[in-house]
């Protein structure tokens, strides 16, 4: 199987602090990801004064009296950063890139040569940001959050429609809800985009590492986590997200999981395991002593290890036989021992 894509998710869990975002960066690094993202918008074209905090981020907020475009705008990612933290991110040899949430947001990542448009689960309904992605030519990763088979079908016709072709999308099993309820995972129709003739992955919301372990065992490609510096920092995502030493276990651990199922998928006998077939298996043996002309019978032999004389698959090829010469009883048996 081809390497896992791992997108660490930094999202706006730098709080608006650009030390914090390169101090994210860097723990991605460290942890071994291959991509460090964040999110990039302007709150004013995003939401509305009307849009509300949703359940999670007031439980994580502690706080209900504020909206939505209040929150964004105390955590957005100003322009002038991102030169800076993707100059920094190729420094320590990770990828930098980022969530666009609008139109303009798309454009300058794009200016930017991020290396793939990330479109998030909230916009997957949004025709006209659909239409314009597609229009950029570049490799895309669609997060299914909220959505039914249908509206992942009908926001991959408008991408296909307007120029970008499947093997430039890649399509994300996701769970909008923070942390996502394992009850609620219903991993399996990760399987569906496949029939789509897509490549699939899983963004995964969850607490702990297992459920995208078992994304991978069942071919997921790209596997994106949301991590943070601290869970008691203040901000909606924090609580939901793994701090440095658990990102850096998680990543062990899909590592780990690509050499499980890795191989050819054939059951044959493998390399390391080859010196222990003599050890572990057994041959046949004589259980009594023989003489010079004896003919073997089911009553003289036995089966013992080591597994380096006649197999006991062949016994009854033994049977019958004419010993050449005396023999002891445990004589380890050899075809050079009977006519």
């Amino acid at each position: 199987m081809n390497r896992v894509l791992i997108i660490a998710e930094a999202g706006v869990n730098h709080n608006g602090d650009i030390q914090k975002a390169k101090g994210l960066i860097k723990v991605a690094a460290d942890a071994g990801a291959d991509v460090v993202k964040f999110q990039t918008f302007n709150s004013e074209k995003l939401v509305s004064q009307d849009a509300q905090l949703a359940d999670y981020q007031k439980t994580n907020l502690k706080n209900n009296n504020s909206n939505q475009l209040e929150l964004l705008k105390k955590i957005e990612l100003p322009k002038s950063w991102h030169f800076e933290l993707k100059t920094y991110s190729e420094k320590l040899g990770i990828i930098f890139c980022s969530t666009p949430f609008d139109e303009e947001s798309l454009d300058f990542l794009c200016e930017l040569d991020i290396p793939f448009i990330k479109i998030p689960s909230g916009e997957i309904t949004n025709k006209p940001f659909l239409e314009r992605i597609a229009s950029k030519k570049i490799k895309v990763i669609l997060s299914t959050g909220m959505a039914n088979i249908h509206e992942v079908e009908d926001a991959m016709n408008v991408l296909t429609d307007n120029g970008l072709s499947k093997d430039m999308m890649t399509i994300l099993h996701c769970n909008t809800e923070y942390p996502t309820p394992l009850e609620d995972v219903n991993l399996r129709a990760m399987l569906q985009f496949e029939n789509f003739g897509v490549n699939y992955g899983y963004s995964d919301h969850t607490l702990g590492s297992e459920v995208a372990i078992a994304a991978i065992a069942l071919g997921a490609t790209v596997i994106e986590k949301h991590f943070t510096l601290d869970k008691n920092l203040p901000g909606p995502d924090h609580k939901a997200s793994l701090e440095p030493n658990e990102l850096r276990e998680f990543i062990k651990s899909i590592r780990k999981t690509e050499l499980i199922i890795s191989g050819s998928g054939k059951k044959d006998t493998s390399s390391s395991e080859k010196k222990n077939i003599v050890i572990a298996r057994k041959s046949i043996h004589l259980k009594n002593n023989i003489l010079k002309g004896h003919i073997i019978s089911i009553d003289d032999i036995e089966m013992k290890r080591p597994g380096s004389g006649i197999s006991p698959m062949e016994y009854d090829k033994v049977l019958n036989k004419k010993a050449k010469r005396d023999l002891r009883i445990g004589t380890l048996l050899k075809w050079e021992d009977l006519e």
